[in-house]
């Protein structure tokens, strides 16, 4: 998958991935990683998710990563902020108060750009990756946070019935790229297939999201 596929799914508006409020996940399970205020947050491919705004709302500090300059003019402008913009080698950094994001792509960025982080918190960024692309994507989280406790939600359903993005994970597909850490806790599965009307068109029976814990 090219960043050109990204960029054109923006500028054409075609972000059925985006969520119009914070994930009821985050709120409901955010609090079992332990964090402490002022705790330094990474989101990978952020878009212009508004789960950075509760970040930040609870006393974190928040980066995000994201290859499109429309969502992330989108993300300040939408939520009527005035971020500050600087190059840092081949990535804008456009920031305000508690929330930087480095325009650029995410495979590219390199530990010191990123800095040391405390959590990671991915809603949409493994579900974005077709599998061929989902291991290489792991291994650079790795490299980029080699510490500290992750948020992952995924979702499950018959790939052949509906392509991605987003794409199918399999919860056993989770454990394979997960199994070099010391702990992955599945903190709730569920089917909610019956509250997405887009998925149930595309002829799918069933739609598992799922949350899981992952320790450093």
């Amino acid at each position: 998958m090219e960043p050109s596929f990204w960029h054109q799914r923006w500028e054409n508006n075609k972000i059925g991935f985006h969520l119009g409020q914070v994930n009821p996940y985050l709120v409901q399970n955010w609090p079992d990683l332990g964090l402490h205020a002022g705790s330094r947050i990474f989101v990978p491919l952020c878009g212009k998710s508004l789960d950075m705004l509760w970040l930040a709302e609870q006393g974190h500090e928040v980066i995000g990563v994201e290859i499109s300059p429309v969502a992330v003019r989108a993300f300040f402008e939408e939520n009527r902020l005035k971020p500050v913009v600087s190059q840092q080698g081949a990535f804008e950094i456009w920031s305000v108060d508690q929330i930087t994001i480095l325009l650029g792509d995410y495979f590219e960025l390199q530990p010191a750009q990123l800095g040391e982080v405390e959590a990671v918190y991915d809603r949409a960024s493994l579900v974005a990756l077709p599998q061929e692309m989902r291991a290489d994507y792991v291994d650079h989280l790795n490299a980029l946070c080699p510490a500290g406790p992750r948020l992952l939600i995924t979702l499950d359903y018959d790939q052949a019935c509906m392509g991605g993005p987003p794409f199918a994970v399999s919860n056993e597909e989770v454990q394979d790229l997960y199994q070099d850490r010391t702990s992955l806790v599945l903190l709730e599965s569920s089917d909610v297939l019956n509250e997405n009307e887009r998925f149930r068109q595309q002829g799918l029976d069933r739609l598992v999201e799922s949350v899981w814990r992952i320790g450093a």
